[in-house]
């Protein structure tokens, strides 16, 4: 099911393996870094879950929160060069389009299996949230210029792949269903996962990708003076681009109304949003515009799009949401009215039909191809020896998935910082015995421990519990 690497780097060398002895990144990948050390590659679709795909799925979720830690502290230039100097984003790019194939061929099926009743969907899940981890991580790294040139050949396949994503959100606004997080029963969560609960959690799963493919296309639109002829046919020609994100502006998906209240979708969460604040730009809203901006008013686009009548007409509805309050949020989009004001009472030039060789994705058809017709044996493979593990299996990696989510890591990725416990300031001291109740004085922890013993005592007591007792 494999896509193979190139054999050779996009530096010249031979592709191999490659240790990492800086102690830094030693902290999230492990002794000789990990990632690096196991030589992270596409995997076959067969093997999933495998101890050696698990393994490289722990390496993408530390990469992946090394590179917000990273970026955050506006330190991310190491994580940049070796992602580029190993070339590991065309890698990243072929797995995350494998598991979107998945997505679509084999969870279906599994859903299907009347005899498929599992103990424990989170095996499942964990191939589900495989491409969540790609994708976050390729959003955080795309706003580098050097991250989007090392992609090479496989950028044709990224700007399909989020093609697709924006089509799944124009239509899911189309038919209105917003994203929203559907809320569990008492009775659900006392109750094993189905395979139902499952699919709702990768329709919710879904949209929020889509949401980080959309960052992704407007950071490949931020280089186009350098990107591929084939790139930018892509774009314009081949998907009208400019459109879809055109109907994204209109219908907007990560806004809807629910009783009477404007909720808004940003950092991962909705949020009902006060009437002072409905007419403020969401971070989504700017990529959408952004991404517009590029696409329009670059050189090259210019020469290569059509500005015939359909395409000018939807162009032309941009005019309408160019609002004074819009333009003092984003004052480079006074550029854009400038531009539609133009168009709209000339006819630029058709672009010139040059006869040239294009490249063409080829990362999803060649897995279709290879795989036509094998998809329910694919499914029936995996739930014999992937989707069926026994209890000592779960727990072995349950304890793995514990280490990789350390509650350190966590914390210091929450946006806001700890707070004492007892009177709400901001607080440094933790409890040692549990590591889950924060304070800011001896003071207030003496005064809250009549509170808080019994938790601490079990959660001292929990197995993997890191704390002194």
């Amino acid at each position: 099911m494999g896509w193979g690497s190139r054999g050779v780097s996009c530096r010249g060398r031979p592709r191999g393996r490659v240790g990492w002895s800086c102690k830094c990144w030693g902290a999230f990948c492990g002794p000789r870094g990990s990632v690096w050390g196991c030589g992270l590659s596409r995997a076959l679709m067969v093997t999933w879950l495998s101890c050696r795909w698990l393994r490289q799925h722990e390496c993408v979720d530390k990469l992946n929160m090394h590179a917000i830690l990273s970026a955050s502290a506006g330190r991310e230039q190491l994580l940049i060069e070796l992602l580029v100097s190993h070339c590991k984003i065309p890698v990243l790019i072929g797995e995350l389009i494998t598991v979107e194939v998945w997505k679509h061929k084999v969870f279906p099926v599994l859903c299907r299996l009347e005899d498929f009743h599992p103990s424990s969907t989170f095996p499942i899940y964990v191939v589900l949230y495989h491409e969540a981890s790609i994708i976050n991580l390729l959003e955080t790294v795309f706003f580098h210029k050097e991250i989007c040139e090392s992609a090479e050949d496989s950028i044709l396949d990224l700007i399909d792949y989020c093609h697709r994503k924006l089509t799944l959100l124009v239509a899911r606004s189309a038919s209105r269903q917003p994203g929203t997080q559907q809320e569990l029963h008492p009775e659900e969560l006392a109750s094993p996962p189905s395979m139902q609960e499952l699919q709702k959690q990768a329709e919710m799963m879904e949209f929020e990708i889509s949401l980080k493919a959309l960052s992704v296309l407007r950071f490949i639109t931020d280089q186009v003076g350098s990107l591929p002829l084939s790139a930018l046919t892509r774009m314009l020609n081949t998907h009208n681009l400019p459109c879809l994100l055109i109907e994204l502006v209109e219908h907007c998906p990560w806004s809807c109304r629910e009783a009477g209240k404007l909720k808004k979708f940003d950092n991962g969460a909705w949020h009902v949003v006060p009437p002072e604040d409905q007419m403020k730009m969401t971070k989504l809203d700017g990529q959408v515009w952004l991404a517009l901006l590029n696409l329009l008013l670059s050189p090259e686009c210019q020469q290569k799009y059509h500005f015939d009548g359909f395409n000018k007409s939807q162009l032309l509805k941009l005019r309408a949401f160019l609002t004074d309050v819009l333009l003092d949020q984003l004052p480079n989009l006074v550029e854009m009215q400038r531009f539609l004001s133009h168009l709209a009472v000339t006819d630029p030039a058709p672009p010139k039909k040059d006869l040239v060789l294009e490249q063409v994705p080829v990362i999803w058809d060649h897995i279709l191809k290879k795989n036509k017709g094998k998809w329910e044996a694919i499914a029936k493979h995996q739930v014999k020896h992937a989707f069926s593990p026994t209890e000592e299996e779960l727990k072995f990696q349950a304890r793995r998935w514990a280490q990789t989510y350390s509650l350190d890591m966590l914390e210091a990725l929450a946006p806001d910082k700890p707070r004492c416990r007892v009177c709400g300031v901001e607080a440094a001291k933790r409890c040692s015995r549990c590591r889950n109740e924060w304070y800011c004085t001896r003071a207030c922890q003496v005064q809250h421990w009549q509170k808080h013993r019994t938790a601490c005592d079990l959660l001292a007591q929990a197995p993997g519990t890191a704390g002194t007792q």
